[in-house]
C-alpha cells in the first residue's frame, strides 16, 4: 500500500457503494482496505470485491491516506480507539450522521475532517451528499472527498457544521418522505381499483418524473403546480384537499422534527 489508499472503518451498503464507485474509477482492491469486526459481511466485501477485509484495525491502516468512517455512529467510540494510532496522519472523511467533527479530530488525531451526510440513493448512484470541512483540510482535499463520493451522486459543501442538520432533515431523511407519499399514492389507486402492480408503476413513474421535470425547468415548484392545476379540475379538487388537510405546513414541521433530533443526537454524541 502506498500513501494513496483508502481505508473504510465499517463495509456497510455505504462502504460498499463507495468501494465500487471507486474500483470503477481504475483504483485496483490493493488501494483499498476494510476493517469490518462481521465476519459473513467481511467475507462478502472479499469475494466481491477482492480486497483485503479486516477483523479489527493494525498497521495496515498507517499507510492510508483517507480513512472513511461508515459505520453506525453509537460505535464511533469503540471502532476509533484502536484505528488512532494507526490513522493520525490521514484525511478523516465521515459518512456517520450525528458525530461532530470535534469529536472525530479528538479520536482519530487528524484535525482534517470531512463529515457527508448522505442520502440512500447513494447505492444507485442518484443520491445528494452535504458536506462541511475544517479548516485544515486544504482545497485538495475538497477536490478528493468530491471524486471519492461522485459515484454516489452529486455533493454539496455547506459553510457551518450546524447546517449538516438541516441537510440530514431536508435530504438525508428526505427518501422516506417521498416513500411515504408513494405509499399513500398506492393505497389511493386501490381504494379506486387498479390493480397493485398498475399503482406502484403509476405513482412511481410519477414521482421520478416530476422530479425529473423540476429538476430541468428554471420555474420554481410552486409555478409548476400552478401549470397544472386548472381552477375546477381534477388537480385543482386535489390541491384543495391538501390544504383543507393542512399537508404542505404538516411537511414543513416533519422536516424541522427531523432537525431538530438531529442536532439533538450530535449534542447526544
Amino acid at each position: 500500500m502506498d500513501d494513496q489508499t483508502i481505508a473504510f472503518i465499517g463495509g456497510g451498503n455505504m462502504a460498499g457503494a463507495l468501494i465500487g464507485g471507486l474500483l470503477q474509477r481504475g483504483l485496483t482492491p490493493a488501494d483499498l482496505v476494510v476493517v469490518e469486526p462481521w465476519a459473513p459481511q467481511r467475507d462478502r466485501l472479499a469475494a466481491k470485491f477482492g480486497l483485503q477485509a479486516l477483523a479489527e484495525a493494525g498497521p495496515a491502516l498507517a499507510r492510508a491516506g483517507t480513512v472513511v468512517w461508515a459505520i453506525k455512529p453509537q460505535s464511533f467510540a469503540e471502532a476509533a480507539a484502536p484505528c488512532r494510532a494507526h490513522v493520525g496522519g490521514a484525511l478523516q472523511l465521515s459518512v456517520m450522521a450525528g458525530i461532530r467533527s470535534e469529536r472525530i479530530a479528538q479520536a482519530t488525531g487528524s484535525d482534517r475532517v470531512v463529515r457527508a451526510m448522505p442520502n440512500t440513493p447513494a447505492l444507485i448512484g442518484q443520491g445528494i451528499a452535504g458536506l462541511f470541512a475544517r479548516d485544515s483540510v486544504t482545497a485538495d482535499e475538497r477536490a478528493q472527498v468530491e471524486a471519492l463520493l461522485a459515484p454516489t451522486g452529486r455533493t454539496l459543501w455547506v459553510a457551518q457544521e450546524a447546517d449538516l442538520d438541516a441537510v440530514t432533515a431536508l435530504s438525508g431523511s428526505g427518501p422516506a418522505y417521498v416513500f411515504y407519499l408513494l405509499e399513500a399514492m398506492e393505497a389511493a389507486a386501490a381504494r379506486m381499483g387498479l390493480p397493485p402492480a398498475q399503482g406502484r408503476a403509476l405513482a412511481q413513474a410519477t414521482v421520478a418524473g416530476a422530479a425529473a421535470l423540476a429538476g430541468q425547468s428554471a420555474e420554481p415548484p410552486a409555478t409548476l403546480r400552478a401549470q397544472v392545476t386548472s381552477k375546477g379540475g381534477t388537480t385543482h379538487a386535489a390541491v384543495s384537499a391538501l390544504d383543507a388537510a393542512g399537508v404542505g405546513p404538516a411537511i414543513v414541521t416533519a422536516i424541522l422534527a427531523a432537525q431538530q433530533r438531529a442536532k439533538e443526537l450530535g449534542d447526544a454524541f
